[in-house]
This record gives C-alpha cells, sequence and structure tokens, in this order.
C-alpha cells in the first residue's frame, strides 16, 4: 500500500515543491481548499479530503478535516492488533505525514480584508474577524500527529520540508528521531498559538511567554552555579533546529500576591517593585537559623540583624540604617509578635510588606492601624533552596540554579598572620550571608551580628567599601568586613583599615592575592577566604 500525506496549510511558502518530491517518493496526496487549488494548479494529482470522509466541508469552512476517518488515520497505532483490526473494519486507511501551519491569528493586518468587504469596522466587527481566523482543525490535526509521531511525520513549519525530504531520499522514511524533534516543535508551536490567542481575548491580561534554545552558558552569576540561556519564541522566528523547551508565565491584572506566597491579610494591591523587593527580602531572610529580621529598600539590604529573640532583631536591623528605612520592605523568619507590630507603630515607620511565616493575633490587630501594608503570611522557605531563577534578557531569558553555596567555620582559610576571635568569625560566616544578597560590587560591615554598613551595586569595590564606611560610621571600629569577590588591588582593604575594621572575608582568587594578603598582614587585620563568590547582579 502507498503512503499518503495530508498537506493543508496557510503558509503556501514551499509547499509546491514538497507536494512535488512526496508524489515522486510515492506519496499520494490529501489536501483541502486553498492548498488543493494551488496544487492542482502546479499539475499534481491530489485528493481533496471530503472524497475520502464523504462528508462535505460545512459551516463556512469550519468544519471539514475533523473527521473519524482523518483523524483514525493519523493516530491508530501501528502493529497494535485491535487498532489495525479496528482500521481494517472501519475503512481508515493510514496517514503517514500530516503538513499543516496555521492561519495567522491576531493583528488588524490579518482581517482587514473581511471587515472590508463586510463594510464594517466597529469593534466588534473586528473581533469577530479575528476570531475567524483561530484555527481549530490545524492544531488537532498536527497535534494527533505529533502524538503518534512513531509513526507519522509532522510538520508545522516550511523550513522543515528539506530535511524530511532529504531523509526520504536517503532512507525511504523519516527516522524517530527526527519525527520526535518534529513532534517537540510541534507541541511548541500550537502552544505558542494558543496562548496568543489567549492574550488577545482577554485584552493582554493573560500572556503567555514561551522559550527555546537552552544554550548551556559558561556558569552562573557565580562558578559554582550552573545556567543557560533560553530565546524567545514566536511563530515568526520559526525555530527549525536546537533544543526545544517550554518555559510559561502568566500575569495577572487582578494579583493581589502570586498564589504560591501564601496568605495576605490586608494591604494594597502589590506592585511590580513590591514584588521583586519582597521577593529579595524573603529569599534573604531564609540563610539565617537564628531569629533575623531583614529590611530591604530597591533590592538590596538596609538592615539585617540576628538575635535570640525577634523583636530585638527586628529593632537592631531598624536602627542599622533608619535614613533607608523608609517604604520599606521587611522579612522575618520567626512570627510577627505584638511587640514588633507596636515598634512599627510607635516609630511611625513608613512600610510597604511586611513578610513573615506567622502573626500572633494580637499583631495583625494592630498593623490594622495601617491597612495600606500588606502583611503576607509565607510559610515556604524550604522551597526557595531548590529553586530555579528565571531573568528576562535581550529578548530571551537566563536561567540558573539557586546560590545555596554557604561556607562553614572549617570551610575558611586564614590567610593573615592574625587569627579570628570566636565572635569576630561569628560575625564573619554572619557578613558573608548578608553580602551573597547584596547588588555586586557588595560589601557589608558587621558587628555583633548586625549589619552597620552597606555598600552594594558600585563600579568599584573600593567606592562599595567607602560608602559602607560613611553608613557606619563610628560603628565601623571593630566590625568586620565582608566582599561579595575578590580584591583586585589593595586599595578596599587599606579603606577598610582606616575606618577601624578588624577582620575581612573575600573569596580570593586574584593575581594580586598574595599582596592583598601581605598588605593586611602590614595593616594587622584577619582576612579570611572562603573560596566562592557571591556576585547578585
Amino acid at each position: 500500500m502507498s503512503k499518503r500525506a495530508l498537506l493543508s496549510v496557510s503558509d503556501k511558502t514551499g509547499i509546491v515543491e514538497f507536494a512535488q518530491r512526496l508524489a515522486g517518493f510515492g506519496f499520494d496526496l490529501l489536501s483541502t481548499g486553498g492548498t488543493s487549488r494551488a496544487l492542482r494548479e502546479a499539475g499534481i494529482a491530489v485528493t481533496d479530503v471530503e472524497s475520502v470522509t464523504k462528508f462535505p466541508e460545512c459551516f463556512g469552512g469550519r468544519v471539514k478535516t475533523i473527521h473519524p476517518t482523518i483523524m483514525g488515520g493519523i493516530l491508530f497505532r501501528r502493529g497494535n492488533p485491535d487498532d489495525e483490526r479496528q482500521a481494517k473494519e472501519l475503512g481508515v486507511e493510514p496517514i503517514d505525514l500530516v503538513c499543516v501551519n496555521l492561519y495567522p491569528f491576531g493583528g488588524m493586518a490579518n482581517c482587514e480584508g473581511r471587515i472590508a468587504n463586510d463594510g464594517e469596522n466597529s469593534p466588534l466587527a473586528i473581533r469577530h474577524s479575528q476570531l475567524e481566523l483561530i484555527d481549530i482543525g490545524g492544531p488537532t490535526l498536527l497535534r494527533s500527529a505529533a502524538k503518534n509521531h512513531e509513526s507519522v511525520t509532522v510538520l508545522c513549519d516550511p523550513a522543515d520540508y528539506a530535511t524530511v525530504l532529504e531523509e526520504l531520499e536517503k532512507k525511504g522514511e523519516t527516522s524517530i528521531e527526527l519525527r520526535q524533534r518534529l513532534a517537540a516543535k510541534v507541541f511548541l508551536h500550537t502552544a505558542a498559538y494558543d496562548a496568543h490567542i489567549t492574550e488577545h481575548l482577554s485584552g493582554g491580561a493573560d500572556a503567555g511567554i514561551l522559550m527555546t534554545g537552552g544554550k548551556q552558558l559558561r556558569y552562573g552569576e557565580n562558578p559554582h552555579q550552573w545556567a543557560k540561556y533560553y530565546e524567545m519564541y514566536s511563530d515568526e522566528e520559526r525555530i527549525a533546529k536546537g533544543e526545544l523547551r517550554k518555559e510559561c508565565a502568566t500575569r495577572n491584572s487582578q494579583l493581589a500576591i502570586p498564589s504560591s506566597w501564601g496568605h495576605l491579610h490586608q494591604g494594597k494591591e502589590m506592585s511590580y517593585l513590591n514584588i521583586l523587593d519582597a521577593d529579595a527580602a524573603w529569599d534573604t531572610v531564609q540563610e539565617f537559623a537564628d531569629p533575623t529580621a531583614v529590611f530591604v529598600k530597591h533590592a538590596n539590604p538596609s538592615g539585617i540583624a540576628s538575635h535570640h529573640k525577634i523583636d530585638e532583631a527586628f529593632q537592631r536591623a531598624y536602627d542599622a540604617d533608619r535614613l533607608s528605612a523608609f517604604g520599606v520592605i521587611i522579612a522575618l523568619n520567626r512570627a510577627c509578635t505584638e511587640a514588633i507590630a507596636r515598634k512599627i507603630i510607635d516609630q511611625k515607620m513608613f512600610v510597604e510588606v511586611i513578610v513573615a511565616p506567622a502573626y500572633e493575633s494580637e499583631a495583625l490587630e494592630i498593623l490594622r492601624q495601617k491597612p495600606n501594608i500588606r502583611v503576607i503570611e509565607q510559610v515556604d522557605g524550604e522551597a526557595l533552596k531548590n529553586e530555579v531563577l528565571y531573568r528576562s534578557v535581550l529578548h530571551g531569558m537566563l536561567v540558573q540554579n539557586r546560590d545555596n553555596k554557604i561556607p562553614m567555620v572549617n570551610d575558611l582559610k586564614c590567610v593573615t598572620k592574625k587569627q579570628p576571635t570566636q565572635q569576630q568569625m561569628e560575625d564573619l560566616l554572619f557578613a558573608w550571608k548578608c553580602v551573597k544578597h547584596a547588588k555586586s560590587n557588595a560589601i557589608v560591615f558587621v558587628k555583633d551580628q548586625v549589619t552597620v554598613g552597606i555598600g552594594a551595586g558600585q563600579t568599584s569595590r573600593v567606592d562599595a567599601t567607602w560608602i559602607a564606611a560613611k553608613r557606619a560610621g563610628e560603628k565601623s571600629n571593630g566590625a568586620v568586613m565582608a566582599s561579595d569577590a575578590f580584591f583586585p588591588f589593595p586599595d578596599s582593604v587599606e579603606e577598610a583599615a582606616k575606618h577601624g575594621i578588624a577582620a575581612i572575608i573575600q573569596p580570593g582568587g586574584s593575581i594580586r592575592d598574595e599582596e592583598i594578603f601581605k598588605r593586611a598582614d602590614e595593616l594587622g587585620l584577619v582576612m579570611v577566604l572562603t573560596g566562592v563568590r557571591a556576585f547578585r547582579h
């Protein structure tokens, strides 16, 4: 029995040449509507689908290919005794290749002709014309063929015609590897198509983002993190080769808080920046096992403090930089107490969001005095540890795993004659956890488990050191310092020493390491190395 191919395309690029070659390989061709006309005009023998189904196209062309003899011919399992028997009983013949691309959907360009013919240009007429462009049979044929790709070759893109023809010429059939790749492409294609329709029908309120490519990068923000780069996928780009992957994200115009965050007790709707800052604050506070409070402004910590009492940790974090803590986001890793709520009210703090794993009932009652504060109960801190991070960039998306690398005491290497005291070691490790969450270049000063000065997001490390020292003032005397990356020159170490810093933690790895270590010795400082970097861009 000769093989059969079903061709039904909106984009007729290359279809005549493709059909001629298929016929030359012994395929019988089935087709519909405009594709059938184009093939006949080119002198190619073609069978109309309705002559197979014995049922005419109807409802203005809305129904033509969705019929048991067509769908069964695509979907029945070759080699399955029951399916083979049923196909024979029902007179269903196999369809071995499906070539379909979809009506272009969306945009005035697609419906101007219909509107002009109707003599209408009202919004309702435009909407109805666009709805007529929603392809139903096409996606059904494609998905059916893709599902049965063990036996059926499926194409949704003219760019793949040559590859299929090349295999047919060399082998007489397509390989399972090619059929699987084309099937994966179909599901990506139809998902993008559905996302486009969803965006149109919802007025843009719900949109899908699809990515493809998956290029492995050298590493993530830091060498111990893996990373990939995905390209934006659209119908126009017609990706023909490469690994296919879909990453979907949705947005909702009625968003209060992300559904995965837990419970919103009170407050205004969350804004874009509120979500970014709240995420940064919650991410930071999860680094700490002891009761800890984190204050965040513009995605950078302004104050972090740990203490055996969460109320005291809260106050110390606020006092670390009261000037910056205006319109602040707060995260706690313990329940928000009545005392903390009173501190917010009594100290007239301007708080945008507070995130905590729980709230005392009295705290919630007090916070109602400030109804605009978003009060979020978030209980799932463990989920962060294995989370994959996404960031949109350059018409694509960067993906990496979370930086979970936290050095322990035994991981640190002291490179100076002076050794850290136990208190200094505790503060150095605390400072490292803090500097991980400040934007690079970042420098953090810490004393007694409290940040006393933070310099973040600077183009030079010495500037970050100077800013941290300015914020710390006299509190820097006897404090420790963390640097998220190595020192390229001794200048930051010298600047730190001017302000009374006693010990420094940094990754090491500079070509001038020995010079840096020697200068630290000359200045009477303690210096320990983590061996890992902690950039955050």
